[in-house]
């Protein structure tokens, strides 16, 4: 919260006149636009890439229309990408996949995430403090990186620290599983070239953003680009459908902490918005319109029970995969049998 306000202390401080912001967009051209749109579809497909890498067992066309869906309600409803995680593993439950599997998935896909993004923010202080250009205030470099490096190491040692411990509370044993399944599938033996998706997620979209401020003119250090975003992206975790308005103020607010000038980061965040926005929202509301009708099918007929043999998205496999004892708790899982991958039939039509 001291960091919001913060941030909304900074852009009030010096809020540009929309005359100038709106002339500096007129000034950007095709070719950045081009470029920002092109970046943004890449972290999107980046997106893609590491969502198959947790839920591997479902079919692959679905599996992509699936991750399209997911990312589109991050960009589209209230909690950004938490939400969009929360509403890909409704649809995904949809599909006959057992439900403690999908929590357990989506889990380590955001910790991955939240991975990425920390350790960016990080390393983009550390190269600050280091005597890259740009500002080396103890307040706004030193503070947030710090800060954010203690967090990051305290959550990565969470599983190991409840591992000896019983009466945990149930959401702090959530939190464990769902970065102990991030760390399992990151530093898994033979690491998947997958991985390169999470970091392609974030570092294309910051770069959407790098684009557009040097498009009007002022474009920082990559550090202060990473250092700012990732500051101002705090403000998205307000449940503000598609972030509009509170996503604007953080980033603009970020830039101008970081020395960008009002005027200059005003204009590009709110071009960069409008790209973020509608990239992931057209392709998940797109991917969703196609899924829906089997969804909905396969749901109704799960629910009462019509059929013996369900059409399902998810391949036997990720529902066997569930049938082993839970080696913490003993108990079996759902479901049961072998693991042959079934032949399952995916969505028609579905999203490339």
């Amino acid at each position: 919260m001291a960091l919001l306000l913060l941030l909304a202390g900074a852009l009030l401080a010096a809020v540009p006149g929309l005359r100038d912001v709106l002339r500096e967009i007129r000034e950007i051209g095709v070719g950045s636009l081009a470029l920002g749109v092109a970046l943004e579809l890449a972290s999107a497909v980046s997106f893609v890439v590491v969502f198959r890498l947790f839920f591997d067992q479902l079919d692959g066309r679905d599996a992509r229309a699936l991750a399209w869906t997911a990312q589109g309600s991050g960009a589209l409803l209230p909690g950004g990408g938490a939400g969009g995680l929360a509403i890909g593993g409704w649809l995904i439950s949809l599909t006959g996949a057992p439900v403690r599997w999908i929590v357990r998935r989506s889990a380590g896909l955001f910790f991955l995430s939240a991975l990425v993004s920390t350790s960016a923010l990080v390393g983009a202080g550390v190269a600050l403090m280091a005597g890259a250009p740009g500002p080396h205030d103890r307040l706004t470099v030193v503070l947030p990186t710090v800060g954010v490096a203690i967090g990051t190491l305290l959550m990565a040692a969470l599983p190991a620290m409840l591992d000896s411990r019983t009466n945990v509370p149930r959401w702090i044993a959530a939190i464990a599983s769902g970065v102990r399944e991030a760390e399992q599938t990151t530093f898994n033996r033979h690491p998947s070239w997958r991985l390169l998706g999470a970091l392609g997620y974030l570092a294309f979209d910051i770069a959407v953003l790098w684009v557009l401020l040097r498009a009007v003119g002022h474009a920082p250090s990559i550090a202060v680009v990473v250092l700012a975003y990732s500051v101002g992206y705090a403000a998205n975790s307000l449940p503000i459908p598609g972030g509009i308005g509170v996503l604007d103020a953080g980033l603009t607010g970020a830039l101008v902490l970081y020395g960008v000038s009002p005027v200059h980061a005003a204009a590009a965040v709110i071009v960069y918005h409008a790209i973020a926005f509608w990239i992931p929202g057209l392709g998940g509301m797109a991917a969703y319109m196609r899924l829906r009708p089997r969804l909905l099918r396969a749901g109704a007929r799960t629910s009462t029970d019509l059929q013996t043999t369900p059409e399902t998205l998810a391949s036997k496999e990720a529902r066997d995969a569930c049938t082993r004892v839970d080696a913490q708790t003993d108990h079996p899982r759902l479901g049961g049998g072998s693991h042959r991958r079934s032949g399952a039939r995916p969505i028609h039509r579905a999203v490339r």
